[in-house]
Parts: structure tokens; C-alpha cells; sequence
């Protein structure tokens, strides 16, 4: 199994082992970028009439330790947060 295929379905934030979606809990899919296939809890998102975009930080992006990667709701389909970029 390769990292990405590890890495699909699984929970950003959560502890690695133990990173299974939760019942209860919305979750969006991230697409594209370096978090591609990770689930975003955004459970208090959407009891917000309007979601916006995360800053998310991970050191397996473009600017390394200490970046974050950028994602945004997808006006078609709000369960899927595409990637924007990275940032420092």
C-alpha cells in the first residue's frame, strides 16, 4: 500500500491510530494538494450558513514545516473542499 492510498479515508488532525471518520460528525473530502483524500471534520462548518475556506498546516507541502495547505468549499458540492495552494 502506498501513502496515498493509506492516507485516503482517513481523518486530518486525527491520532494516527485511530483516524476513522466518528459517527455523528460531518466530514468533507479533501481534493487535490498535498492533504488529497484526507476527511476534514467540518461538523461545526456546517451549522454555519456559510462555510469558508482552511488554512490547514501540514510539512508534507509545498513550503515544507510550518506551511499550510489552502482549501475551499466547493460551490457544487460542499462535501468535497478543493485544494487552493500552499502557503508559508
Amino acid at each position: 500500500m502506498d501513502e496515498t492510498e493509506f492516507m485516503r479515508g482517513r481523518v486530518y488532525g486525527a491520532d494516527h491510530e485511530d483516524a476513522a471518520p466518528r459517527p455523528g460528525r460531518v466530514y468533507a473530502e479533501l481534493v487535490g494538494g498535498p492533504l488529497d483524500g484526507l476527511l476534514l471534520d467540518v461538523t461545526e462548518a456546517a451549522r454555519r450558513p456559510e462555510g469558508g475556506g482552511v488554512a490547514l498546516p501540514t510539512e508534507i507541502g509545498r513550503h515544507g514545516p510550518g506551511g499550510r495547505a489552502v482549501y475551499a468549499p466547493r460551490a457544487a458540492d460542499p462535501s468535497r473542499y478543493d485544494w487552493q495552494g500552499d502557503v508559508p
